[in-house]
């Protein structure tokens, strides 16, 4: 098996490991279609890591996320504060038996990724416990910090750079950030499912938008004009972090160079998609096809064979 060989090359021996590696897995390719797809694209020495921090990212998401599985707001309280207690004590030992804290905890050991980068991320998802909406762009940034700045800066030392990791540093946490704003703009009928609004309400209301008049669209499966100007203007926002977040690329190793430059193109695509839809992300939600996303990922694949054997 694929997982198999990746976790040989990472020199994975122990069987708790293994599987905990192999959950984080199944998380990513469960639940990031287009991520796994250009962590593909990574040695397969890398791959394991990269799978953890996805999977335990994703993981903790969901013991937050999921409002409708008869949970009270207490009880997602205690599942996250589970995680922490877990997390917390496997860094602090250097190792877990936790089945998906397990693998997390040794990538963090393996690559000396920074303890606050997880503890930021906690903050933010402890945000989604409390939090329905931002009144501005710099109340959002906070939050956009935890749940992605930083993902950009765990995975950094995994892909590894040809300069200073500090230096490669501003550009990999805007490439988080950009993704994360990708995802908001793709995702706002189901965030207003869970309660929440991820845009900016001063943004929002300058276009005459307001949490009643999403949820008036969400609910009739149509949009308006002045929702498709707010979301014109946050499709051009996260643009702009996409624009910052480039020069990073050429950053990398140029091994890991392949999956991040299709990675970027992936989610890139998602606004373009965005656009071509009039903006109505309120009955639909916008999906890069099979095909397209194939048509991204081989020729990369084929720089990747080519990094290889560099």
């Amino acid at each position: 098996m694929s997982v198999d060989r990746e976790l040989d090359a990472a020199d994975v021996r122990d069987p708790l490991l293994r599987d905990a590696y192999r959950r984080c897995r199944e998380l990513n390719a469960e639940h990031g279609r287009t991520y796994y797809l250009a962590t593909r694209l990574l040695h397969r020495e890398q791959r394991p890591a990269v799978h953890a921090l996805y999977g335990f990212a994703r993981w903790a998401d969901d013991v937050v996320d999921e409002v409708h599985d008869g949970r009270t707001a207490r009880e997602r309280a205690a599942g996250l504060s589970e995680v922490d207690r877990a997390l917390t004590e496997g860094l602090e030992a250097g190792r877990s038996e936790h089945p998906v804290v397990a693998a997390v905890v040794d990538t963090a050991r393996r690559y000396d990724i920074d303890r606050a980068h997880f503890t930021d991320f906690l903050h933010s998802m402890r945000m989604d416990l409390t939090v329905a909406d931002y009144a501005t762009y710099d109340d959002l940034a906070e939050y956009v910090h935890g749940s992605a700045a930083v993902i950009g800066l765990q995975v950094l030392p995994v892909l590894g750079t040809v300069v200073p990791r500090a230096e490669a540093e501003p550009a990999a946490a805007a490439l988080g950030v950009a993704f994360q704003l990708t995802n908001f703009l793709r995702d706002v009928g189901e965030d207003l499912d869970r309660g929440r609004v991820y845009l900016p309400l001063d943004e929002l209301a300058a276009f005459g938008v307001d949490r009643e008049l999403l949820e008036w669209a969400r609910r009739r499966d149509r949009t308006d004009p002045r929702v498709r100007k707010a979301l014109a203007h946050q499709v051009a926002r996260a643009r702009s972090v996409y624009r910052q977040a480039e020069p990073g690329i050429a950053m990398l190793a140029p091994r890991s160079r392949p999956c991040v430059a299709t990675a970027y193109r992936l989610y890139g695509r998602i606004l373009d998609l965005i656009e071509d839809a009039d903006y109505d992300v309120l009955s639909r939600r916008v999906v890069v096809s099979t095909g397209r996303r194939l048509a991204i990922a081989l020729p990369a694949l084929a720089k990747a064979a080519v990094a290889r054997s560099a």
